[in-house]
């Protein structure tokens, strides 16, 4: 412990990098490096349990390595007797521990967190820019700057120009910005799937899963078997696992869902990158390197690299650039509580207890089950924007609200009217029949579209059609299914209608 701490440097549990601002702006021999495990955070939703030991653990082994190399290191367990749970209660307390004036961190990633930081803590505070990301927020101001629609497709064009990703010049790779098209493939049963990796838990996991399940048992989730990598070096070889044996077919079978298949081609990486075990740009790198080598081709890379210099960097932006407001907003009006299901998956709709069960064991599932599963029932029968958010931020170990928020408030949801997205991700049983093998042991029956036994997303969408038809209807891209539902005679609109009321009773 130096014998003067000039300042604290604060380390929030998803800035696990050795490259922060905040770190780069200290000084090992007089500053000194505070990691909180705090009740108020780890409660303020039900987070999953496995969630919590992955980020713990995380933690602490980013501490040992923080000690190695010479930093001092106040790290204030969840367990310890005099912790008071809580962000400016330990911010003072540690400040009076150590006889520190200044506090220095790196921009958190939740709007609630940086306000803590603002507020009164006693001290001095210095928020520095979190220079991980791409993008600033003065840089994703200037884009956005008179714009009516924020079209991630367009940024993109802009991270992939800046970073000279699969770029030939001044022009695409391969010709094409965006190979979307050609990944849209149902999976096939003779597919070899490679599971990621798993790591065993050392001493630390496990002194931190014991604790978890005694101090947060009744949150959400399965806590064991517990896998995840809570190390850069175990990220490290995740991260090539995937583009040795993943990549190469993530991209023709990404939207792909398949009964008792957690993970299929994708990386499972979300969650050492949100956490900071992985530099996303490092990762992208690489990927262009397995397209170069011709190891993985071009429309799976290109869909890789998109995820993260793309869609991730200009959802942070989104957040950013509209919050507080953003979290409250309700376009389409919708009010219905999330059904209880979502926290036990015990549902007869496969594609949906397929989808929940998978969470509730692995903290995970993958795109197209949030957004066109489990977040397009929550869509179709009118959850309310912000219950559903706070649903996903409690359940996937990636999801952390910078990133959440406006995947599920914009993207999922369509409660900021357009903002993000053309228009609302709606869709019948159709679609979840084309991209999975569920409805082929679902208890209902996809190619029924009324009555009894019929597959709920197929009244369920027309309903919400009907119901939506003044805010929608003019909506370009939604011309021809408004245009359908014009053109249906009346018995059977009633028809679609009752059935939709008729189930939706029974969700109480």
């Amino acid at each position: 412990m130096p014998s003067t701490t000039h300042k604290i440097v604060l380390i929030f549990p998803d800035h696990l990098s050795p490259d922060l601002s905040s770190l780069a702006a200290a000084n090992p021999a007089a500053d000194l490096v505070l990691f909180l495990e705090l009740r108020a955070e780890a409660t303020n939703v039900s987070h999953h349990k496995k969630k919590l030991a992955f980020l713990f653990s995380a933690m602490r082994h980013f501490a040992g390595e923080l000690r190695a190399e010479g930093w001092c290191v106040d790290y204030v367990a969840l367990d310890d007797p005099a912790n008071t749970g809580e962000l400016a209660k330990e911010v003072k307390r540690a400040a009076k521990r150590h006889g520190a004036g200044k506090l220095v961190a790196t921009e958190p990633g939740d709007w609630r967190q940086r306000e803590t930081l603002q507020g009164d803590l006693g001290l001095d505070v210095d928020i520095l820019p979190d220079t991980r990301f791409l993008c600033d927020h003065e840089e994703f101001e200037a884009w956005a700057n008179g714009r009516k629609q924020l079209r991630m497709e367009y940024f993109y064009r802009e991270m992939r120009r800046k970073t000279g990703l699969l770029m030939d010049g001044d022009a695409p790779e391969g010709g094409e910005w965006n190979y979307d098209k050609e990944n849209r493939k149902p999976a096939d049963e003779d597919l070899d799937f490679r599971a990621p990796p798993r790591v065993k838990p050392d001493a630390i996991t496990k002194r931190v899963l014991k604790m978890v399940e005694a101090e947060l048992g009744d949150n959400f989730g399965d806590l064991e078997p517990f896998w995840f990598a809570v190390t850069r070096k175990d990220a490290e070889k995740a991260a090539d696992h995937f583009i040795a044996h993943g990549l190469p077919d993530f991209g023709d079978y990404q939207d792909a869902m398949v009964t008792d298949e957690a993970f299929l081609f994708h990386s499972v990486l979300s969650f050492y990158i949100n956490a900071g075990l992985l530099d996303p740009l490092e990762l992208c790198r690489k990927a262009e390197g397995a397209y170069e080598e011709g190891r993985a081709p071009l429309n799976a890379v290109e869909g890789f690299i998109r995820q993260i210099i793309g869609w991730r960097e200009y959802i942070r932006g989104i957040y950013w650039l509209k919050m507080p407001d953003y979290q409250d907003v309700n376009h389409l009006g919708a009010e219905r509580p999330l059904p209880d299901f979502y926290w036990t998956g015990e549902t007869d709709m496969k594609c949906l207890s397929e989808a929940i069960g998978q969470t509730k064991r692995e903290a995970y599932a993958h795109h197209i089950q949030r957004l066109m599963v489990t977040g397009l029932f929550a869509l179709l029968i009118g959850v309310r924007p912000k219950e559903i958010h706070e649903w996903y931020l409690a359940v996937y170990a990636d999801a952390f609200e910078w990133v959440e928020l406006p995947n599920v408030i914009g993207m999922s949801q369509y409660a900021d009217g357009g903002l993000l997205a053309s228009k609302p991700y709606a869709a019948s049983g159709a679609y979840i029949n084309r991209m999975s093998n569920h409805c082929e042991t679902c208890a209902y029956k996809v190619h029924r579209k009324t009555g009894d036994g019929a597959c709920p997303f197929n009244h369920l969408y027309w309903d919400f059609i009907a119901r939506h038809t003044k805010k929608l209807a003019g909506n370009p891209r939604m011309g021809q299914m408004y245009a359908t539902w014009g053109r249906m005679k009346d018995d059977k609109k009633k028809a679609y209608r009752d059935s939709a009321k008729a189930f939706l009773e029974t969700l109480g």
